[in-house]
């Protein structure tokens, strides 16, 4: 009897890590839409690679079609646009909230730091200093997840 509960518990566990290992493995692959001439994308690229993420560039002269296939609507625009898991990160999300949304996996479209936060990463800080990152949904509700 001890050995059919040691086995059913390590499948279990098992189970649990491979399902675990799946979900990290696919939320360390990103997508960033993103200017061929912009630096600061260039910027935020190279942030998420040296925190571990996995990072195609798709370089396109006109990001507009790309935000409006991803419901960025202009209030929540910034240079460049990024696919995770899902969801949509727009702009100079810092990695913390990045990895917060794909843990807690809320009922949103995605995040956005609107505009260009000077204080951000692929900016000029890697530590985020006086801004919000946001969350959207489809139907255009917008909450703060972040403040710094």
């Amino acid at each position: 009897m001890k050995t059919d509960i040691k086995k059913t518990l390590f499948n279990y566990l098992l189970i649990l890590s491979l399902g675990s290992a799946s979900v990290v493995a696919s939320a360390q692959n990103v997508t960033v839409y993103k200017s061929p001439t912009c630096g600061c994308c260039t910027g935020w690229v190279d942030y998420l690679r040296d925190e571990g993420f996995t990072v195609e560039t798709i370089d396109l002269q006109n990001l507009d079609p790309i935000k409006e296939k991803y419901g960025v609507s202009p209030r929540l625009q910034s240079c460049h646009t990024a696919l995770v898991d899902g969801y949509v990160v727009e702009g100079h999300v810092p990695v913390g909230d990045i990895r917060r949304m794909l843990a807690e996996k809320p009922d949103v479209t995605g995040l956005t730091a609107p505009g260009m936060p000077m204080m951000s990463p692929g900016m000029a800080s890697l530590e985020p200093k006086d801004y919000d990152v946001l969350s959207f949904d489809e139907a255009g509700d917008i909450e703060i997840f972040s403040s710094y």
